[in-house]
Parts: structure tokens; C-alpha cells; sequence
């Protein structure tokens, strides 16, 4: 049975589904079902095969495996006060996590719907348009877990969350559809942490969808790490809505997997909001990272900032597709984007297409790509200093990326990044965070 086929089965034996809202997700399987998957003849997808990872047996569930709290160290934040949310194998591990509800909610999207079901019921599916992509469809018709935050007006989380989703000895391929609602109320503030992670060979693929609502006045910082082994594939859908003078950041660090696709789009719905979106990217062998963005300036005086870095090593390939869209009346807009490329052989690859659709007059836009390697002559310089090559080589593209970590707010996640960083480049880095 082809997959697009058995996914609509398992909705019709409602085998995958745990929370409500029928009549949207009946709307949404019909449309995977009219749609089907993207494919290269696509535009959003002419640079991005996904018939390879589509072709996979895979299975739809798995039952919760044991972690301990102590393998689990590794890819968390442990000398920070955090609020740790996890999932093992799509399924909330009550065990593991570790929340404070005294000023917010925080919990499973399935603990939401007797929390908090009138937020649950407001803001579920309201970042998405009317007719998502097949693969935001299919979240929304299968998901039946994740993550539910929700930060009351006025509310200021000190301590950053955490949210993982681990996936271990599942005894055959999983495909999973993991999902996050956040909700930030007026004047309210959160810094929040997302990472997939599989502890085993196993073959996962994970179809992620995430909500943000920043609501006025609120700041949210949204940081997703992903490091994963070679065997996974990571699709992560990310909608953002801001009201006035909102301020939201999504930083993506793509290092590991095999196979990784990041959607995220943003609407800046309220005047004075301001967003932010910026990644690395550090590849080598056969692995793919490709980064789609979408900007709508809805509303007059907004500004967005968006800087993309990539190194490339081996065979890899990199895709950067970055849209900025300027509606009527959005006067005064500010938009700023920026994708920079290093190739470190003949044979790793980028194709960067960044776009401006402009239709106001009294705006300020820009928009640039970079395709490059190092620079020998700097290279020379370290090297004349003393410094072994592979370390001038690592020196140099540390500082390439800088730009990007330097505005990481949570300095342990800075030094973690760091850690990673250097261990992608085979050196040690001692970067003063």
C-alpha cells in the first residue's frame, strides 16, 4: 500500500487519533487525499526530492520506550533552570518532564483539551491559511500529541522551555506527526527550545508543525536545534502570527540527519511588529538542509530581519528559498534578508533564490545571496601565525557564522551550539560565550 493511502486508512480506523476537532481534520485529510505529496515538478519543491524518503514501509505508532533521565542529558539543558517537556516515540513522558505551572501552562496538547480547552479550541489550527500544503494537512488530520504553551497576559517566564521529542527502540521505520501549540498573551514573554532526537538506527521520519501567537506587545524566542543521526528525516512546518509591536525570533541550527526541510512563515498582522529568522547550517556528506521562508507584511510599519548562513563539506546540498511579501498598505515596511554560502569542495551544492514582492511605495528593502569559499588570504594569515590548518580552516568558518550565535539569548544553549560546532569542524574551539 502506497503511504499517502495508508495514512488516509489509518485516519478512516481513526488508529492515530487522540484529540478532537473532526470536522478540520476531515477538511484536512481530504485535501491530502486531492493534493497527494509535493514532488519536484512543484515549484516550492523543484530543488527537494522527497519520493526517496516517501518510498519507506513505515509505521504510524509506537509504544513508549524506556529513557532515562540520564541519557537524555546530552541533548538538554541541565545547569539552567528549565521547564523540560518531553515526548518518547510520539507519546508524553510524564516521567522525564519536569514543568512549573505557576505562571503558565505548559503540558501535552491532550492535557490542554481539560486545562485549557477554550484556548486549545481558539488557537488550534488558526496560524495555518485555508488551504495548507499537503504535509500541514497531514499534521492536522493525524497529530494527536505534542506540545501545548500557553503564557497568560502580562507573564514573563524566566526559565527557558524545553521541548524534546525522542524517539527509541521502535521495532520497525516511524513516521511521526508531532505538533506545538504556543500561545503568548499580551505583554507577556517566552524562550523556548525544540530538538528531535533518535537514540537508535531505526529509520524515522517526523512531519512537525508548530503555532506561534505572539499577541501584542509579547516576545518570544523560539530556538530549534537539530542534530540528528543520518538515518532521519525532519519536515518542520513552522506558522507565526504577530499582533502590534510583537517581537518574535525563530533561530534554526540544522548540523545532523539526513534529510531536513524547514517551512516557516510568518505574518506580521499588527503594526510596529518585528520578526526575526535566522539560521546555520553545517553539513557534510549526503545530507540536505533546505530552509523555505515566507515574510507577509500585512500591515503598514513593520520590519523583519532575516540572515541565513551555510557551510557546505563533502556532497552536500543546501536549499534557500526566502520570500518577502509587502501587501498595499503596508507603508513604512523594513525588510532585510540575507543568505551566505560557503562550498568547501567541488562537489557540495546551494541553490539560493531569494525573493521581494513589493506592492507599497514608501518602503525599505533589501535582499542578497552569497556563494563562496574561504578566503585564502586570511587563511594564509592564521596559517602564518602559527595556527595548523585545520584550525584556521574551523577559525575562519566559526566567524562566518558568528553573526548568527552572537544573538543567541540562553548562554548555555550558546555554548552547547559552540560544542556542536566544533565537533562538526573536528577541532576544539574555546569561543568565550
Amino acid at each position: 500500500m502506497k503511504l499517502k493511502d495508508k495514512l488516509i486508512q489509518a485516519y478512516k480506523d481513526g488508529a492515530t487519533r487522540g484529540l478532537s476537532f473532526e470536522a478540520e481534520r476531515e477538511k484536512y485529510i481530504q485535501q491530502l487525499e486531492e493534493m497527494g505529496f509535493p514532488t519536484i515538478k512543484d515549484e516550492e519543491w523543484k530543488y527537494t526530492n522527497l519520493l526517496p524518503i516517501l518510498k519507506n514501509d513505515y509505521q504510524l505508532s509506537e509504544s513508549l520506550s524506556e529513557v532515562t533521565a540520564q541519557s537524555l542529558e546530552e541533548y538538554i539543558l541541565t545547569d539552567t533552570d528549565t521547564h523540560l517537556v518531553v515526548f518518547v516515540n510520539g507519546q508524553y513522558s510524564e516521567e522525564l518532564s519536569s514543568v512549573d505551572d505557576e505562571h503558565a501552562c505548559i503540558c501535552s496538547l491532550a492535557e490542554a483539551e481539560v486545562k485549557k480547552p477554550e484556548i486549545l479550541k481558539k488557537y488550534w489550527g488558526s496560524c495555518l491559511p485555508e488551504n495548507p500544503d499537503s504535509l500541514v494537512a497531514l499534521n492536522s488530520a493525524l497529530s494527536n500529541n505534542g506540545t501545548f504553551i500557553y503564557v497568560p497576559k502580562n507573564k514573563v517566564i524566566e526559565n527557558p522551555i524545553q521541548i524534546v521529542y525522542i524517539t527509541n527502540d521502535v521495532s520497525a521505520d516511524l513516521f511521526l506527526q508531532t505538533r506545538n501549540l504556543i500561545v503568548v498573551e499580551e505583554n507577556a514573554q517566552a524562550q523556548i527550545t525544540e530538538r528531535h532526537q533518535n537514540f537508535d538506527g531505526k529509520e524515522v521520519f517526523t512531519n512537525a508543525l508548530t503555532e506561534i501567537n505572539a499577541a501584542a506587545n509579547s516576545i518570544v524566542d523560539f530556538y530549534k536545534i537539530q542534530n540528528d543521526k543520518r538515518s532521519c528525516t525532519l519536515i518542520d512546518n513552522t506558522w507565526v502570527n504577530q499582533e502590534k509591536t510583537s517581537n518574535c525570533t525563530v533561530d534554526t541550527f540544522s548540523f545532523g540527519g539526513k534529510f531536513i526541510r524547514n517551512n516557516l512563515s510568518f505574518l506580521l498582522n499588527g503594526e510596529y511588529a518585528e520578526s526575526n529568522m535566522r539560521g546555520i547550517t553545517l553539513i557534510g556528506q549526503n545530507q540536505l538542509v533546505d530552509h523555505h521562508t515566507l515574510v507577509d507584511h500585512a500591515v503598514p510599519n513593520c520590519q523583519s530581519n532575516e540572515l541565513y548562513k551555510g557551510i557546505f563539506d563533502d556532497n552536500a546540498k543546501g536549499v534557500f528559498n526566502g520570500k518577502v511579501m509587502v501587501r498595499p498598505d503596508s507603508q513604512k515596511t523594513n525588510a532585510f534578508q540575507s543568505n551566505n554560502n560557503l562550498l568547501l569542495t567541488d562537489s557540495a551544492s546551494i541553490d539560493t533564490k531569494p525573493q521581494l514582492e513589493i506592492y507599497a511605495d514608501d518602503v525599505a528593502c533589501s535582499h542578497g545571496c552569497t556563494i563562496g569559499q574561504l578566503d585564502d588570504e586570511a587563511l594564509f594569515y592564521l596559517r602564518s601565525r602559527g595556527i595548523p590548518f585545520k584550525e584556521a580552516q574551523a577559525m575562519l568558518m566559526y566567524a562566518f557564522a558568528n553573526d548568527v550565535l552572537s544573538n543567541v539569548k540562553i548562554p548555555e544553549l550558546k555554548e552547547k551550539l559552540n560544542r556542536i560546532i566544533a565537533e562538526k569542524l573536528g577541532v576544539e574551539l574555546n569561543i568565550e560565550v
